[in-house]
């Protein structure tokens, strides 16, 4: 079953006012927060692809890699399966990197399909593939697709955001944070959004760059 999909800022707004009502520390920080942005993009496998690049790299860093792949003009399967390792490498992709970009465009997943699918179903036909992990398909699922009620605890932002704003006595781990998202749901997803958003707001504030 799908449930909600996050559409239009009106349906962040909506999902703030539900965490404002069941948590008081978020009903705090959304008084001083900027709106939280919408964030969605498209789906498809260009999108997976940038998703797989950003992993454990900086935002300026994917963002770099990313320009240059679309300037290479290599953001379908096809023209990935063509492409030399020695122009990946040139865009700036490790050879991991170009390990797991292949193997997604030869997997044959259905983009279109995943839409319909129920989000445990697509995070699991997602993560079938090699190089695609947990929090690459729950990002995928949450900005790609619009699900209200996905979440991604291995997230370390989400995580020392939560730990910070939660008043928790440690950063909580993947499990812990798994957990503990349920009592967010069914809008965990603008949750996550609040989260990275407190983060950073809280990071320019204490100078880290």
């Amino acid at each position: 079953m799908i449930g909600r999909i996050v559409e239009t800022p009106e349906d962040v707004a909506e999902g703030c006012a539900f965490l404002a009502s069941i948590e008081p520390r978020f009903a705090e920080a959304l008084n001083w927060l900027a709106p939280l942005p919408l964030r969605r993009k498209p789906d498809g496998f260009a999108e997976l692809l940038s998703i797989i690049i950003s992993q454990q790299v900086s935002v300026a860093s994917a963002q770099a890699v990313w320009s240059r792949v679309e300037a290479l003009g290599v953001v379908d399967a096809d023209l990935i399966l063509r492409c030399s390792d020695e122009d990946l490498r040139g865009c700036g992709l490790s050879r991991q990197k170009i390990r797991y970009a292949r193997e997604i465009a030869e997997s044959g997943i259905d983009f279109a399909a995943l839409r319909g699918m129920s989000d445990d179903d697509l995070i699991a036909r997602l993560v079938e593939v090699k190089g695609v992990g947990v929090w690459t398909a729950e990002i995928y699922a949450m900005f790609s697709l619009g699900r209200a009620d996905v979440f991604a605890p291995g997230d370390l932002a989400l995580r020392d955001a939560a730990h910070k704003l939660l008043g928790l006595e440690a950063r909580p781990s993947e499990p812990e944070l798994r957990a503990l998202s349920l009592r967010w749901s069914p809008w965990r997803s603008v949750a996550a959004r609040l989260l990275w958003e407190y983060y950073l707001t809280a990071n320019r504030r204490e100078g880290v760059r």
